[in-house]
């Protein structure tokens, strides 16, 4: 195994210098914690080792115990858990998680799913001298069902590890697996348990390349298809590994430090067991993956001397990289490959409500608007449960029945975000695209990216029904407005965009290459030529050709896309392409990420909060609902809640927005 941690053996060690210097460290009233730090985080798991006894020997105290005394919180517990030996680090960590009343089910699935024959042998040694107790039998003692099943088939340790690879046992185990879920009604979740359990890494990689041919799915969407819960968890996390530990350590850390607060058992767990095998891969995953180097993500995320010791571990900044480390190129290679491969049915959030009736819905909306005050409620429970088709019906019942314009009289009723809201739900897909294409141009400032994220996620006939309703509403060609609007090569970009030309079909493989190249060469040419042949392919080739085109432009050139537009690329053009390319990858993600931009930072960005939820809930809501769950660890619905609540008083926007939402994750 070759180890590609940022941690290693410090050169000239003296183990009986480093235990007087930590003995110094904490002598006295106060302790230098920076001493502590630069001197724990600049040795290797060995070398601490051999400095606890060291220490034992010259002052006849536990070093641990006196760090335990000496220090507190966060950093308490990464110093302390820094000196335990790896083996003895992962029983703790499995350990604490299943005692006491409630289970961390996470952490054994993080655990159990990434280490090696080995790493499983050493750890349940360590659980038994360390706690006088079998492992196995408090794992069976603490989960059921087949999650406890799967857990105990990896603690055996007993993975296939030989490397030898049986082409007709791949062909078998790949039926196998279709057999056993997708083909039948039910799942056979022994067949998987099985196969995910024991086979080694390189026969299974091959099993879900042929599995993706039988399937026209891959591996993961088909245990998302067919399993649930703690047990789904477990063999998502399994399949990730297999594939590529580093990215799965890379999803683990994003998601700790993301949404609502940081999980800092997750953080320390992982910073201090990868740091000495595979922390560079994790580094370079982490920013293939995310739009930051994993160094300034923990930057931005934590504080001091817990902080500095979680930097020195990480032990360096990516962002301003280039060049692939051979384990991610294939990752990159690999992740566009799967993109392409992938079937997502979009669903919506919002459906056609059954019972209709256009004539009871416009009379009950007069109604809630009629006198004295409005019945807010009333209105919501209409407009939001209805789909904009039958919405339409009810505009055009309440004039011909009423003799008044619904949309002016919800202005004059409603107010702030909820008119917005209402409003934009009100129109067409066609009109509420235009009018946020109109907002985003209107008065001093332009809004860059809202015209970035509607003309870039339209369909040709969403632009051209856009264009069309912008004309009628505002007499002016939304081309023109455009031009009048932005200037230079993102003025270009948006014209092109505003065409609604972009080719439709299947990938064309021969040209797919011929792009890569074009794009690859255009690396090295001046930035106003770059521009213009990025342009050229980025905004007129199919999102299938593209993806083709980014996974062999990883091959032709060993970087990502991604990180040249971010490199080579600023302003406007960045986030256009930038845009582009997160689209063609996963647009529902793409849109996650959107709104989760939407409302974090200092206040929330409500016109792109409405402007999402508002055009996606009839196409891919519940596919962004998923992503946003997937990569932030937190639902949709638990950050509208808090963070709609400082200028949603009566909590009518937010229950508006909710309802959208369509439910928990």
């Amino acid at each position: 195994m070759v180890f590609r941690g940022t941690i290693t053996d410090a050169p000239d060690f003296d183990p009986t210098a480093d235990a007087e210097a930590l003995y110094s460290a904490m002598k006295g009233i106060g302790s230098d914690k920076e001493a502590i730090l630069d001197l724990v985080t600049s040795r290797s798991n060995a070398q601490r080792q051999e400095i606890i006894a060291a220490y034992k020997s010259n002052f006849g105290q536990d070093l641990i115990d006196d760090l335990k005394y000496e220090l507190t919180g966060k950093f308490e517990r990464l110093i302390v858990s820094l000196m335990r030996t790896p083996a003895y680090h992962d029983a703790k960590e499995i350990h604490d998680a299943i005692k006491g009343a409630g289970t961390n089910e996470r952490c054994l699935i993080e655990v159990l799913a990434s280490r090696n024959n080995k790493q499983i042998h050493d750890m349940v040694a360590a659980y038994k001298d360390a706690y006088g107790r079998d492992l196995e039998e408090d794992v069976i003692a603490d989960t059921s069902g087949h999650f406890k099943k799967m857990l105990v088939v990896l603690l055996q340790g007993t993975r296939d590890e030989s490397g030898v690879v049986d082409a007709d046992l791949v062909q078998q185990d790949a039926q196998d697996l279709y057999a056993a879920g997708e083909e039948q009604w039910g799942t056979d979740e022994a067949k998987f348990i099985m196969i995910l359990g024991n086979r080694s890494v390189t026969h299974l990689r091959m099993v879900f390349d042929e599995y993706e041919k039988i399937a026209e799915m891959s591996i993961e969407d088909s245990i998302k298809n067919e399993l649930s819960g703690d047990f789904e968890r477990l063999m998502l996390a399994v399949v990730q590994c297999i594939r590529s530990v580093p990215m799965f350590f890379a999803k683990r850390l994003y998601k700790s430090m993301k949404g609502l607060g940081t999980a800092d058992n997750t953080l320390i767990r992982i910073m201090i067991s990868r740091s000495e095998i595979d922390m560079l891969d994790i580094r370079e995953c982490f920013r293939l993956r995310y739009e930051k180097s994993l160094y300034n993500m923990i930057k931005d995320d934590t504080s001091g001397d817990y902080k500095r010791t979680l930097l020195n571990l990480c032990g360096g900044d990516d962002d301003l990289a280039g060049e692939f480390f051979p384990e991610a190129a294939q990752i990159a290679y690999k992740m566009w490959e799967l993109s392409a491969m992938t079937r997502v049915q979009l669903r919506p959030t919002v459906r056609l409500a059954p019972n209709f009736d256009p004539a009871a819905d416009a009379q009950a909306l007069r109604k809630a608007m009629k006198g004295f005050g409005t019945d807010e409620d009333a209105i919501i429970d209409i407009v939001a449960w209805r789909s904009n088709a039958q919405r339409q019906e009810i505009r055009q019942a309440f004039k011909s029945l009423l003799g008044r314009d619904l949309m002016k009289d919800l202005k004059s009723e409603l107010s702030k975000n909820l008119e917005r809201l209402i409003i934009g739900l009100m129109l067409t897909p066609a009109e509420f695209d235009a009018k946020m294409m109109r907002k985003a141009m209107e008065g001093a400032g332009t809004d860059e990216h809202a015209l970035i994220e509607i003309l870039v996620t339209r369909s040709n006939q969403e632009i051209h029904a856009m264009n069309a309703a912008y004309q009628g509403a505002y007499k002016k060609s939304l081309e023109d407005a455009i031009q009048s609007d932005t200037s230079g090569h993102f003025c270009r970009i948006l014209v092109s965009l505003v065409q609604g030309a972009r080719e439709e079909g299947p990938a064309d493989v021969e040209r797919a290459n011929a792009d890569a190249q074009e794009l690859a060469d255009a690396c090295n040419a001046d930035s106003d030529d770059m521009v213009m042949k990025f342009m050229s392919i980025l905004c007129t080739r199919s999102f299938p050709h593209l993806r083709k085109v980014f996974q062999e432009f990883v091959k032709c050139s060993n970087k990502d896309i991604e990180q040249i537009i971010k490199k080579e690329m600023s302003g406007d053009v960045k986030n256009a392409f930038y845009a582009i390319v997160r689209s063609v990858k996963n647009q529902p993600s793409y849109f996650a990420d959107r709104l989760y931009k939407a409302m974090k930072g200092l206040g929330t960005d409500d016109r792109a909060l409405i402007r999402i939820m508002v055009s996606r809930s009839e196409i891919d809501l519940f596919n962004i609902r998923k992503e946003f769950k997937e990569t932030h660890d937190a639902s949709l619905h638990e950050f509208i809640q808090v963070e709609t609540m400082i200028g949603d008083t009566s909590g009518d926007y937010r229950k508006t927005l909710l309802i959208l939402c369509g439910g928990e994750d």
